[in-house]
């Protein structure tokens, strides 16, 4: 009977094991589902975002809100460079494309956490929930699970901070910065009121990783434990970038199409230069999307800034082949 009591208690042992390492897990570990920034399978990135910042501190609401970055730092393609959440604060996202259910997964989300220097298995990850929309009213949620341990509280100030991606799935910031999380629109197969060969919107919405009263749940009514409290000014999720792998009208984009442009300098005082090897069509616009100049660049073109004000402008670009994406420039 007591050999059969410590099987038991072994097997017991080993499934609770294989049940907190069911997902997969943080980049550079085999069988990751990481997407790299650089990777080709990107071909576009987010233009347009609003913020609706989150609490220092959702539990002391009086300390006021996050206020690291602004909005304009979530578009154009991964920097390194963010716009921070907060507790539960969101941030809405759209496209100069829809995204499509293609094969495999559709778009990626970007967070710039970091790994645990005594196990690349494990990172500091401040989490979010990921939600679409084809219509810019109604969003649907992609279903989240965390396996994460709801005993003690992962915090930024005790040292116990870090966390297994192999926890968790369908949340953003799973993975550290410069790979994104991964999300594919066909698990929303069905839902009335989506058109997942048409999203126009990307939600992210922070996760409150406490696991206490002001807690985050997923789908199945675990408790999500991630860093808290994060009561200061980059606090909650830091969004980088989100990138589209499949959209509308384009879905295969050669890398080499891009690494063919020069944009220089940058930040740039009263000139920018554009150089390209093709003919290319450019939009400029500012960071809510307005259109400020529109014109056509053969071989190499000069644009004047001296009439605009200091701060963060977006260029769209479009190739002769309908390849489309954006770039961030700084006017000093």
């Amino acid at each position: 009977m007591k050999h059969l009591f410590y099987l038991l208690l072994l097997t017991s042992h080993f499934s609770l094991l294989t049940a907190r390492a069911q997902y997969a897990p943080q980049a550079g570990a085999n069988g990751t589902t990481a997407i790299a920034a650089s990777s080709s399978q990107i071909v576009s990135w987010a233009t347009h975002c609003t913020v609706k910042r989150g609490y220092l501190d959702i539990a002391q609401a009086s300390l006021g809100y996050v206020s690291s970055g602004d909005s304009s730092l979530a578009l154009g393609a991964v920097d390194n460079f963010v716009v921070s959440l907060g507790d539960s604060g969101v941030a809405t996202l759209t496209f100069a494309n829809p995204i499509v259910n293609g094969n495999g997964y559709d778009f990626a989300v970007f967070e710039n956490g970091f790994y645990n220097p005594s196990n690349s298995e494990e990172a500091f990850l401040e989490l979010a929930f990921v939600e679409v929309s084809s219509d810019g009213i109604n969003f649907f949620r992609f279903p989240a699970s965390s396996l994460t341990q709801t005993t003690s509280q992962l915090s930024s100030v005790t040292g116990q901070n870090y966390m297994n991606a192999r926890w968790v799935n369908n949340l953003a910031g799973k993975y550290v910065s410069n790979y994104g999380t991964p999300f594919d629109l066909q698990e929303l197969s069905g839902i009335a009121g989506l058109n997942i060969n048409h999203i126009t919107h990307v939600r992210i919405v922070d996760v409150v990783g406490s696991i206490g009263e002001h807690a985050s749940y997923d789908t199945a009514g675990n408790k999500i434990n991630d860093p808290y409290p994060t009561n200061f000014p980059i606090g909650g999720f830091d969004l980088d970038a989100v990138g589209v792998i499949h959209q509308s009208a384009t879905n295969n984009i050669n890398p080499i199409d891009r690494q063919l442009v020069l944009i220089y300098p940058n930040p740039a005082n009263d000139y920018l230069t554009v150089k390209t090897e093709e003919v290319l069509n450019v939009s400029l616009m500012d960071v809510t999307g307005k259109l400020l100049k529109q014109f056509r660049v053969i071989g190499q073109q000069t644009i004047p800034l001296s009439e605009l004000q200091s701060g963060m402008y977006l260029l769209n670009f479009v190739n002769s082949k309908g390849v489309r994406w954006t770039e961030r420039i700084t006017k000093l």
